[in-house]
């Protein structure tokens, strides 16, 4: 690796790091100005000021913002995220199930949108211009312009309320066989599918018609190889860098589209606790599952912006 692309790679680090501590004041202080207080919430209406002003003591919700800040910053960095206000136990504890939930679901919707967008973007490159590409890029282009909640709500009224084909909730619980499973995840996965592989198979055309656009490849065209072949042998192995960056950026926007869809679909994952920490003012919770969110889309963008670096050949001189 040259000293120009480690300089390179070090300075995306660097800022990814402070992005994260960024992120970190904004989320501690923008939970700390949620209306409600946990404290009368936990205690009831009718507690004492003694009651709340003991167990705000307890809780060191008495201390100044800004320490406070400070220890649960500190506690973050060492992996302490704390204890629940309302369940009373680890936050990581109630986190640990909800993650692989939220993991998998991740996972199925990548193993099923990744290989179709690929195949598409690629596609449309090697018959650029023709009904194939259009149709492709008329879809593409009105399904990145459908929100999230409006693809999730009519695939409900579609196949769980109209053709009772699927269940309009994907609760995990008592689920067995592939099949089972199968029908608790298909509206969820096509949802996401939908949130990303637009902008997935955009992003690969480009990718693959720029390449084809350098003169190596004009070259192999006028001296008679077919497209597919040129595309195929020579611009899709240099466009590799491009495509894993689309990917990853795409993937990056899975964060916010998971959140609506676990809570349409009532989906046991991260995004449903979060919200329903948010409805019991449980600021601990509410806080680390922000930060989850909040690492896992800084870490994608920066792969993405990585893959820029090490595929672009004038970065690694």
């Amino acid at each position: 690796m040259s000293g120009t692309m480690a300089r390179l790679v070090l300075f995306r680090l660097g800022v990814m790091l402070v992005s994260l501590v960024i992120v970190a004041f904004a989320v501690f202080f923008a939970t700390e100005m949620l209306p409600g207080n946990v404290v009368e919430i936990l205690l009831g209406q009718s507690a004492t000021p003694q009651a709340v002003a003991a167990l705000r003591h307890a809780m060191h919700l008495d201390q100044p913002a800004f320490v406070q800040f400070l220890h649960w910053l500190a506690g973050l960095l060492s992996g302490n995220l704390g204890h629940s206000y309302v369940n009373n136990i680890s936050v990581s504890t109630l986190i640990g199930e909800r993650l692989a939930n939220s993991l998998r679901l991740a996972a199925i919707t990548t193993v099923v949108s990744v290989p179709i967008s690929l195949a598409l973007g690629i596609t449309s490159a090697i018959f650029r211009g023709s009904l194939y590409d259009r149709i492709v890029s008329v879809v593409s282009i009105s399904v990145v312009s459908v929100p999230e909640f409006l693809v999730a709500t009519t695939a409900v009224l579609i196949f769980a309320v109209q053709l009772q084909w699927l269940p309009a909730l994907s609760l995990t619980n008592n689920v067995h066989g592939w099949f089972g499973q199968l029908k608790i995840y298909a509206m969820p996965v096509m949802t996401l599918s939908f949130v990303i592989s637009a902008q997935m198979i955009r992003m690969t055309r480009a990718a693959v018609i720029d390449t084809l656009n350098t003169p190596y490849c004009e070259m192999a065209l006028l001296k008679g190889s077919s497209r597919r072949r040129v595309v195929l042998r020579h611009a899709l192995p240099n466009a590799l860098g491009p495509i894993a960056n689309a990917v990853a950026l795409s993937l990056s926007y899975l964060i916010g589209g998971v959140i609506i869809v676990e809570t349409i679909f009532d989906y046991p994952g991260m995004a449903k606790l979060m919200v329903d920490a948010v409805s019991t003012r449980d600021i601990p919770l509410i806080q680390s599952c922000a930060m989850i969110f909040a690492i896992t889309y800084l870490l994608l963008v920066t792969i993405a912006d990585l893959m820029i670096i090490v595929s672009n050949p004038r970065l690694r001189k």
